[in-house]
């Protein structure tokens, strides 16, 4: 009994049906629930949405349980039709539009489908790139099956929230995968989308140090670059796109200066009450971030770079001054890569358990609402364990030592199958 058990809860085909249930699921349940009246927020949001002139707009009007996924389709007629994607509609959406035009365009795929349909199409793109994604990490079966369970309730509140964090994380973590098996042309192009989705995806490049071949991946980069700048010229034309990248930088920059987040800096406010001067906390956090990649002798040592790729993942999170609860998918599949290239450890495992419970559950309704409300929110509880599992991975890659690897990581061509 236990050993079929076993075999089912190890079966990569077990959670690849989860992962495409969990997002068909909530999906057809968000359109279900129909609308709701906006109603004025108590504590308004930290960034550009909190001004009177913006919020006022919204009084009276209905939001979708899935409002995420509707400004993502309503970016597509937006940019065909010529329209200011960086303004608010408040007889559409709630909140901005702040992707690329080129990720307004690649959504014209699923603009035209029934909510419902669409809805299920884009979060079964999420959850499907971070399956397969981790499914080519050069780790063994059973560990892959125990990192997808470990991330899977994450992916849950992803999918509720309709965002593109899940596919953020699957696109960083296959051009990793893709790098190992050279095959730079789809790693360069996962990561231009990623930064065409997110400007942090851009992270990822720091994968250019690890492999050899630079000069291709330095001409893949720039052929993708531009591919996905020009794409929208299909649909409008060249001054309109000029001007739609302008206003995107414009709304940027006037986004940044406004939010801390679930964060460090989030962090530090929360709890020590410091409220400006945060120059000093990003560039620590850079700092810290790259003294490791200067061990250049690490560079072919697989830990060495698993252990990068988890200290990137989590550290795009807890440094991003706009990071909030569905984006913690990116950083807990950060913390699980870790904890399982790592060898078991009491307190490895006690730090991986309180991510679990105060990062993953915290946002669920397995937390009491009080709890939530008076204790996990207001002192960005959900952030502080991937801190602290971030500072441990930074330690570990400056003290890493070759060939410490466990016998979970598995040869250069290594293969699967579902």
């Amino acid at each position: 009994m236990w050993q079929s058990l076993q075999a089912l809860i190890f079966n990569p085909r077990t959670l690849l049906f989860l992962y495409i249930f969990g997002a068909v699921f909530i999906s057809v349940q968000l359109v279900l629930l129909g609308t709701h009246l906006f109603a004025m927020p108590e504590h308004p949001p930290m960034d550009i949405m909190n001004q009177p002139h913006y919020l006022n707009q919204y009084i009276g009007r209905r939001i979708t349980e899935y409002n995420n996924y509707v400004i993502f389709r309503q970016s597509f007629f937006h940019l065909i039709h010529g329209r200011d994607l960086y303004t608010i509609y408040p007889a559409e959406q709630w909140d901005f539009y702040k992707y690329s035009p080129s990720f307004a365009f690649l959504m014209g795929v699923l603009a035209w489908m029934p909510d419902v349909l669409g809805l299920s199409v884009w979060n079964m793109i999420n959850g499907l790139a971070l399956f397969f994604a981790i499914r080519m990490l050069p780790i063994n079966t059973k560990t892959q099956c125990l990192l997808l369970w470990f991330v899977g309730n994450e992916l849950l509140t992803s999918f509720s929230n309709t965002q593109s964090n899940g596919l953020m994380c699957g696109l960083i973590v296959a051009a990793y995968g893709c790098l190992r098996r050279d095959k730079v042309m789809w790693a360069t192009l996962w990561l231009v989308i990623a930064t065409f989705i997110k400007v942090y995806g851009a992270i990822g490049f720091c994968f250019f140090l690890f492999y050899p071949g630079k000069p291709k991946f330095i001409l893949y980069t720039l052929l993708w670059t531009v591919a996905l700048a020009v794409l929208p010229l299909l649909v409008t034309p060249l001054h309109t796109l000029i001007w739609q990248y302008h206003n995107w930088l414009s709304l940027m920059q006037a986004d940044a200066s406004v939010s801390l987040g679930l964060s460090v800096t989030g962090w530090l406010n929360s709890w020590f009450g410091l409220s400006s001067g945060y120059g000093w906390v990003t560039f620590t956090g850079i700092v810290l971030f790259l003294l490791p990649l200067l061990r250049v002798r690490l560079y072919t040592d697989e830990v060495f770079k698993l252990l990068v790729l988890a200290s990137m993942l989590v550290w795009v999170i807890i440094f991003n001054h706009k990071a909030e609860s569905p984006t913690y998918i990116i950083a807990v599949t950060g913390v699980g890569i870790w904890y399982f290239v790592r060898p078991y450890t009491a307190w490895r495992t006690a730090l991986l358990a309180l991510v679990f419970v105060f990062t993953s559950l915290s946002s669920t309704d397995f937390c009491p609402a009080y709890v939530k409300n008076h204790f996990i929110k207001p002192y960005r509880i959900k952030a502080v364990p991937c801190i602290l599992v971030w500072c441990v991975v930074t330690t570990e890659l400056l003290l890493l030592k070759r060939g410490t690897g466990k016998d979970v990581i598995t040869c250069p061509d290594h293969k699967h199958t579902l």
